[in-house]
């Protein structure tokens, strides 16, 4: 039996209407996401926040009285945020606040999808299945794909991107190799600064190469060496 993993709670909090009616249609045609509230300004938001849950913010930074930034800076322990805005001068200043992406007005559907799928999701614990508990959603022509961490081979960077490979099919994410190395957790390993792979599937360890069980042969990077050899021998 498995569990069905709950909705991604999402808050709108911008001052214009249009940006509500736009993020509203994308938020509901998107499975996987669920619209918790819709707020005009900080104040709004932060009462909402002090009663209902929400793991992903939708956050413009022109508001009045107090800026969307200033809000944000504000909050102990903030959802992921996705900032939304017409004025490129704060991308910076947004990734600082270690946003998950920065909108630029009036921005597509696909590019929603996209912000959107740099966030990782995890599944509940199913009664009987542990190896289906956690997942990656990756952007698909008809929605967001789970990919099942148990499924996963190996990532592999790609400038801007990560190569996620499984036994079928390989997927490009828009996250960093530490990012991904804080959500796959422990069941994989960093084997090079372009590698990471499920320890799982490492059939030998070479000298400067993980022989995988499909006959993928990955480098071992220098600096990784003893923290491999390290992991294998816990």
């Amino acid at each position: 039996m498995t569990t069905t993993p709950a909705p991604v709670r999402c808050l709108i909090v911008d001052d214009e209407p249009l940006a509500h009616q736009v993020l509203t249609q994308f938020i509901g045609q998107t499975p996987g996401l669920t619209l918790s509230g819709k707020c005009r300004n900080a104040m709004e938001a932060y009462e909402h926040l002090a009663q209902h849950p929400v793991d992903l913010l939708f956050l413009d930074i022109e508001m009045p009285l107090v800026t969307g930034l200033n809000f944000l800076k504000s909050l102990t322990h903030p959802p992921k945020t996705v900032l939304t805005t017409a004025y490129r001068e704060y991308a910076y200043e947004g990734y600082e606040l270690d946003v998950l992406d920065y909108l630029l007005k009036p921005f597509s559907y696909e590019r929603f999808m996209k912000a959107v799928a740099r966030l990782p999701a995890t599944q509940p614990a199913p009664p009987t299945d542990t190896a289906d508990e956690k997942y990656l959603l990756v952007k698909e022509r008809q929605g967001l794909l789970k990919v099942p961490h148990r499924d996963i081979v190996y990532v592999e960077g790609c400038k801007d991107y990560v190569k996620i490979t499984t036994a079928t099919k390989s997927y490009l994410l828009h996250h960093t190799m530490k990012e991904m190395v804080e959500v796959l957790g422990p069941a994989f390993v960093r084997v090079h600064r372009s590698f990471i792979v499920a320890a799982a599937h490492i059939r030998m360890l070479q000298p400067d190469n993980v022989l995988l069980h499909d006959n993928t042969l990955l480098p071992i990077g220098n600096s990784h060496r003893t923290d491999l050899m390290l992991y294998f021998k816990k």
